[in-house]
């Protein structure tokens, strides 16, 4: 019985904070979306600065390395499967670059590997976008390859993408946007129609809630079977 409560109200608890962490990040969220774009600055950031600023609006000036662009796969978009581009940017007047999510394209059923032709800007271009921690995690099997230009790949963090092209990357994302009054009417654009982000905090409440219900049951029917046993006793 001790086993079963201490468990069930151990499990109670990890759900409550986990809860209590979605409810801060939707804080963090709608703080965000009301705050001024951020300009983003050549100055490195530490990872305590990217958790300062995710989901913030930013904008940048630079330009696209598309020499290192990774697509991810396995990310579906109102039910067709597709990838997520992903193309560092180069900070103007530096050599720190961000790592930017320029959006989602379908994939070729007949042919999986095949890219759809799409527009990368040339030149100096201002962007923005919200900042993110990672481009998203989906599951994998076995060991995941090399990144390499145009690789097509089902994860990839700003670490191995550091790594493996040698370049300066900030430790967040850019998931870009479009202004819609700026935005250029063309079909060579990936789909810049990013998910919210999936908090669920309610979901962790109600998780708690069974956790405590089970701890309460294990308990009353201890106190229960024991009031029982006493009873039965001449």
């Amino acid at each position: 019985m001790l086993l079963l409560v201490a468990l069930g109200v151990s499990l109670a608890q990890w759900q409550q904070r986990r809860g209590d962490e979605k409810v801060a990040r939707a804080a963090r969220l709608d703080a965000g979306n009301l705050a001024a774009p951020l300009a983003l600055a050549a100055v490195p950031m530490l990872p305590s600065d990217a958790q300062a600023i995710e989901y913030r609006r930013v904008t940048v000036t630079g330009h696209f390395v598309p020499a290192w662009t990774v697509y991810l796969d396995n990310r579906p978009y109102k039910g067709q499967a597709g990838f997520h581009v992903l193309t560092p940017f180069q900070i103007d007047g530096s050599a720190m670059h961000v790592l930017v999510a320029q959006g989602w394209l379908p994939r070729n059923n007949a042919e999986r590997t095949r890219i759809p032709d799409y527009t990368t800007p040339a030149g100096t271009v201002t962007i923005s976008g919200i900042a993110r921690l990672n481009a998203g995690h989906v599951m994998e099997l076995g060991t995941a390859p090399a990144l390499a230009p145009h690789a097509i790949v089902q994860n990839a963090n700003i670490g191995q993408l550091a790594q493996a092209s040698g370049l300066v990357l900030q430790p967040f994302i850019l998931e870009q946007t479009v202004d819609g009054a700026t935005a250029p009417a063309s079909s060579q654009l990936p789909v810049r129609d990013w998910p919210a982000p999936d908090l669920g905090a309610d979901k962790h409440r109600g998780y708690a809630f069974q956790w405590y219900a089970l701890a309460l049951m294990a308990f009353l029917f201890f106190v229960f079977t024991g009031f029982r046993r006493a009873n039965k006793q001449p």
